[in-house]
């Protein structure tokens, strides 16, 4: 008990994991709420994947993919078990991914969800999460998961927690401050302070 000191450099986030077991009712009002359109890229190139990971992560510091080399990104978006998609406004410009993982089997995770943070407070959140939710819950899928941190919108565990999901596990995750170490600007999630 007590507090446990983060070296200069380096940050730290409660990490909860939450689970789906059974799929949601249907949710067709939300469906309607975004002019928004969910487009599907089969092969997308890594600085594709790269560009769309940040526009929608570099507000919440999100640096998973951004540290993993060529290939081993590569084979993950890759894989055909993995599906990626860009959200995009009317005009056709990507403001928004989603990321999702059958990897697993009867277990799917939401790897990734997220808009532009022009576009939050919106209703634009829950027109997403209400078309991953029907993309996630497919024939053989028995348990859909995700994860979020303190480091996320402050609102993230309630928004899943109000689509259906049970907190199941939390643990502590310490990593290099990814603006020190060039994965992202110096100026992303300002909210969070560098020390260096």
């Amino acid at each position: 008990m007590g507090l446990t000191p983060v070296a200069p450099g380096m940050l730290a986030a409660v990490v909860t994991s939450l689970e789906m077991t059974t799929p949601p009712a249907a949710d067709v009002a939300a469906k309607e709420l975004s002019p928004l359109t969910l487009v599907r890229l089969e092969s997308p190139t890594l600085d594709d994947y790269r560009a769309l990971f940040r526009l929608v992560g570099a507000d919440w510091l999100w640096f998973s993919r951004l540290v993993l080399d060529d290939a081993a990104l590569d084979a993950i978006i890759g894989d055909p078990a993995v599906e990626i998609y860009a959200v995009r406004d009317a005009a056709g410009v990507n403001v928004g991914m989603l990321e999702l993982d059958f990897r697993e089997g009867a277990t799917a995770e939401l790897a990734f969800l997220g808009l532009a943070s022009s576009l939050t407070g919106q209703g634009h959140g829950r027109w997403l999460m209400t078309r991953a939710l029907a993309l996630l819950w497919r024939p053989g899928v028995s348990r859909v998961w995700v994860h979020s941190c303190t480091l996320d919108h402050p609102a993230a565990i309630a928004f899943y927690r109000a689509s259906g999901f049970t907190a199941f596990a939390r643990a502590l995750e310490t990593f290099a401050d990814p603006r020190l170490t060039g994965h992202l600007p110096r100026d992303a999630a300002p909210q969070v302070p560098i020390i260096a």
